[in-house]
């Protein structure tokens, strides 16, 4: 028998495996696991680029939650007395720095936004536009929400407080991270589960150590003693951390990449047939029956639809 003609081997096979699929029996090592160590020293050359946007009334404490968070100088906040004009427009600030830990560095851009919010009062709960910026933003980013300066709430409140923000957000049909369509398996959904419940997170920024008990904390002082920004019995900043640096993300970079900018990619293209034409100009409109189609307008046609169905 010719052994070209022979029955094609399981490892052979087009269809891409799944669970149900039993693995290939190997004779020996090949080296598979060495892509891992491949991966490991790109990023460790590459390095990783991670954006958040902070949004709040002035003087909440933005600038100090963010070098909090990083423990890093990232944002300069204006020293109070300063008699800072409150801005008219709404204009947005970034800055960018590398940070670097155990040889692997972060590309951090952190945009503010001065003046949002300023002339509103939301102490008890979401105001109109509050509303209206976050059924927009949930749609372009992933939103996590926080309650700034949480020690100036007792318990009591600080809960009260959580529970009418989970209200609004649900009853506005605003979906926060972790969304809950995202959970991909049951340890996902158990341990998203568990943050869902603590949104908005209640939390104290602080950029100075303390001498507590004979160890140096990070904190902040006040007449009644050292507020612990690490310590869960004072605030959920350990919550807050864990969910944007330590275990979830690639997780966010990943969402805001394959879903959020897909979205936004797609919209576009689909817009695109109302621009005006100038050089260089294709079609990305649906072609009608009778409309003969070039070749290079038919695959730009293809490309737009082919990127909606894999949207939806």
């Amino acid at each position: 028998m010719d052994p070209l003609r022979r029955s094609p081997s399981p490892c052979l096979s087009s269809r891409p495996s799944s669970p149900s699929t039993p693995p290939c029996e190997m004779l020996g090592p090949v080296g598979i696991e060495a892509v891992l160590d491949q991966l490991k020293i790109k990023v460790m050359k590459m390095g990783f680029e991670f954006n958040i946007m902070v949004v709040g009334q002035s003087g909440l404490g933005k600038s100090t939650m963010v070098n909090t968070l990083f423990k890093s100088k990232v944002w300069k906040s204006n020293p109070p007395g300063l008699g800072v004009p409150t801005p008219q427009t709404l204009q947005l600030h970034s800055v960018t720095h590398v940070i670097e830990e155990k040889g692997v560095k972060l590309k951090l851009t952190v945009t503010d936004t001065p003046g949002f919010g300023d002339q509103i009062n939301n102490d008890n709960c979401l105001r109109p536009l509050d509303i209206e910026f976050l059924q927009r933003l949930c749609r372009t980013v992933n939103v996590v929400p926080v309650i700034a300066r949480a020690d100036s709430l007792t318990m009591e409140e600080r809960e009260a407080f959580r529970r009418r923000i989970q209200q609004n957000l649900r009853t506005h049909c605003i979906d926060v991270y972790p969304q809950m369509c995202f959970d991909e398996d049951i340890n996902d959904k158990i341990l998203n589960s568990k943050l869902r419940e603590r949104i908005p997170f209640a939390v104290v920024g602080a950029d100075q150590e303390h001498l507590v008990n004979g160890r140096c904390v990070l904190g902040r002082k006040t007449k009644w003693g050292i507020i612990e920004v690490e310590n869960m019995a004072h605030c959920e900043f350990p919550l807050l951390r864990d969910l944007l640096i330590r275990s979830h993300l690639q997780d966010l970079k990943d969402i805001t990449h394959n879903v959020h900018y897909e979205n936004y990619r797609v919209i576009r293209l689909n817009e695109s047939h109302l621009l005006p034409r100038g050089p260089g100009w294709v079609n990305l409109a649906p072609a009608s029956p009778g409309q003969l189609t070039t070749p290079r307008t038919f695959k730009a046609c293809r490309g737009a639809h082919d990127d909606s169905d894999d949207e939806f």
